[in-house]
Parts: C-alpha cells; sequence; structure tokens
C-alpha cells in the first residue's frame, strides 16, 4: 500500500484566508450570533472578510472559534460547524481537489499544499492493516479548544471527501475524548464512533482512493495546482514579517519594548512596519496581544508563578491591568485559566 507524505506543515500557525472566518461568522448569525461579536476579540473588520484576497494570522481564526466555542462549545455545534466547509471554501485549492484523477490524488494534493486549508489539527494518512487511516494530531491546539477543533476538523475534511466522491463511507471512527451524544456524529460521519480510544481516527477502504473523480481534468488541476504553488509561495514570503516580530517580542518575554523599536530592529520605518503587518491581516497590537497571550498561558501552567508574578514578568505594571487583558483574550481569569488547563491535564485518560 503506498505511504502518504507528511503535511507541508506540522503545525497550525500558518496564515490563512478569510473564508473559514467569514464562514463561521455566517455560521454563527444563523444562531443569531452577531458577527461583531465573534470579530470582538480580534483585529479584523467585516470589510477585511470580504476582500476574497486577504490573509490572516492564525491566531485571529483561533479567537473567532473561542468566541464562537463560549457560545456554544458542544460537539454537535462543532460537528455542524464543520458540514458547513464545502470544497468550493477553499477557493483554488478545492477546485484543484476536485480536478484531481483520484481520491488519493486530491489527498495527496491537499497534503502538499495542507497550509491552504483552515485548520487547526494535522493529518496523518498511514496504512491501518488492510484500510487507510486519517489521524488527527490536536496535540498543538489550545487545551479549551481541543476538542471542539478536532471535531470540526474532522468533519469538515469527511464532508470536503464526499463532495469529491459522493459515495465514500467510513469503516470505523474513534475519539480520544470521552463519550457523547452520537446522533450528532451519525449525521456527519455516517457511523457510531467509539471514545475513549487511542486516537482520533477514521478507516475507511483503500479501494476508494483508486476511484475516478466524477470532475477529473488533467489539465485543470496541473493549472489549479500551479495557482497553488505560487499563491502558497507568496503567503510564505508575506507572512514572514508577522513571524519576525513574534519572535522579537519573544525574546522580550512579552515586554512591549513599542513599535517604534521593534522596527528599528527590522530596519523598517515604523510606517512601512506598520503597512506590512496590515498587509498580513495583523497589527503590531494584535501581535503584542498574541505573544502575551502565550507566554501568559505557558506561565501559569506551571503552577509556579503567582497572577501578580506572571503580571510583572509580561512588563504589565498593575496586575489588574492583566488581568483585565487576559479575560480580553480568553474570556476567563487568569486563576480560572490555571484551574482550568490544571484540571485537563489532570482527568483520566480518554477524557
Amino acid at each position: 500500500m503506498a505511504e502518504f507524505a507528511a503535511p507541508a506543515v506540522g503545525d497550525w500557525d500558518f496564515p490563512r484566508g478569510t473564508a473559514s472566518i467569514e464562514l463561521m461568522t455566517r455560521f454563527a448569525a444563523d444562531r443569531g450570533l452577531a458577527a461583531g461579536r465573534l470579530l470582538a476579540a480580534t483585529s479584523l473588520s467585516a470589510d477585511l472578510l470580504a476582500d476574497p484576497a486577504a490573509q490572516v494570522d492564525a491566531r485571529q481564526e483561533l479567537a473567532v472559534v473561542r468566541a464562537l466555542a463560549a457560545v456554544d462549545g458542544s460537539d454537535a455545534t462543532a460537528l455542524e460547524l464543520g458540514r458547513r466547509y464545502r470544497v468550493t471554501t477553499f477557493g483554488i485549492f478545492g477546485f484543484a481537489c476536485i480536478s484531481s484523477p483520484t481520491l488519493r490524488d486530491a489527498m495527496l494534493l491537499a497534503l502538499r499544499y495542507f497550509d491552504l486549508s483552515f485548520a487547526f489539527c494535522i493529518p496523518n494518512v498511514v496504512a491501518d492493516g488492510d484500510r487507510i487511516a486519517i489521524e488527527l494530531d490536536n496535540s498543538r491546539v489550545p487545551a479549551d479548544v481541543a476538542r471542539f477543533l478536532v471535531l470540526r476538523d474532522l468533519s469538515a475534511i469527511f464532508a470536503v471527501m464526499r463532495d469529491l466522491l459522493p459515495e465514500i463511507a467510513l469503516d470505523d471512527l474513534s475519539f480520544r475524548h470521552d463519550a457523547s451524544t452520537v446522533d450528532a456524529y451519525r449525521a456527519a460521519f455516517g457511523v457510531e464512533p467509539r471514545f475513549g480510544a487511542d486516537a482520533c481516527r477514521a478507516t475507511l477502504d483503500p479501494a476508494f482512493l483508486a476511484l475516478p473523480l466524477p470532475q477529473a481534468n488533467e489539465q485543470t488541476v496541473a493549472l489549479c495546482a500551479a495557482q497553488c504553488e505560487a499563491l502558497v509561495a507568496r503567503r510564505r514570503q508575506r507572512s514572514g514579517i508577522s513571524q519576525q516580530v513574534r519572535e522579537r517580542l519573544v525574546r522580550l518575554g512579552g515586554v512591549d519594548a513599542g513599535m517604534d523599536e521593534i522596527a528599528r530592529q527590522l530596519t523598517l520605518s515604523t510606517r512601512t512596519l506598520r503597512r506590512r503587518l496590515a498587509e498580513a491581516g495583523t497589527s503590531y497590537r494584535a501581535l503584542v496581544d498574541e505573544v502575551r497571550q502565550a507566554l501568559a498561558e505557558e506561565l501559569l501552567d506551571t503552577g509556579v508563578l503567582s497572577v501578580e508574578d506572571v503580571a510583572y514578568r509580561l512588563g504589565y505594571a498593575e496586575a489588574s491591568s492583566f488581568i483585565y487583558a487576559f479575560k480580553r483574550w480568553t474570556g476567563m481569569t487568569p486563576a480560572a485559566f490555571a484551574r482550568r488547563f490544571r484540571a485537563a491535564r489532570q482527568a483520566p485518560p480518554g477524557r
């Protein structure tokens, strides 16, 4: 059985288009939740979402996911959200998959250009006896949304696979997390899952991989693949500035040195740095918040430092300012986050 290569990226922190965020705002609107409420924790605007060429930082999308999950983080909501992602959601990347000769070719293409997707959980396609298994790794996803995102992402993957090959069916489905109402799982996947397993894994008959796709077209897939290659190259080039700023803020331990100083370190004018960050769909303030949040969560997770100590290390003059900022980022106080995260880590296997 032929081996599948690993995805092109091994983590979720890659730049993205705005289609997924726009989809989530529409999904929320169907449930009476205004788009502004989801976007409040980001530096994004409705106008930016309307720009198909716009690019955003992954943590902006993560903030929208958190806002949605805070309203309704149920398994049923995550699975239904995943079913809203169709192959056309992914633009030229999706058209490349549609035009592929077989499902196997589409899967290989999807792994090669995985950073054109909107996933947070990293997929691996492996041989599992006489079956093919798609395993999702959510170990790098923040704990508070790890369950929600593994369900959304796998549901989205299967929805896209059914768009490509309507007759596809899963043999088996398993999840690490504890048991839940199975009706929503059956609706999303067509099978009843097993819970408390060693991995999030969906298996299928490899014979599906060799079936020709209904809209296969060699010329179209070649053209689309070339456009995917060019798009990936542009995104990686443009996203470099965000990562450079992020790295310098991390070296400073989350202390805000000021945009002028970071621009000087990058041998750029402040105006140029502001413009290039805007082109990447982010801002200096958003990156400061992102780095501070990530460092705060790591420091709180140690269980050694007090909230006051963490605030001081991140450059806050007063703990109250840090507490206010942390609640704005995550929807909870630092103390509540520390308790919740430690409880999640201490939970028995399978939960």
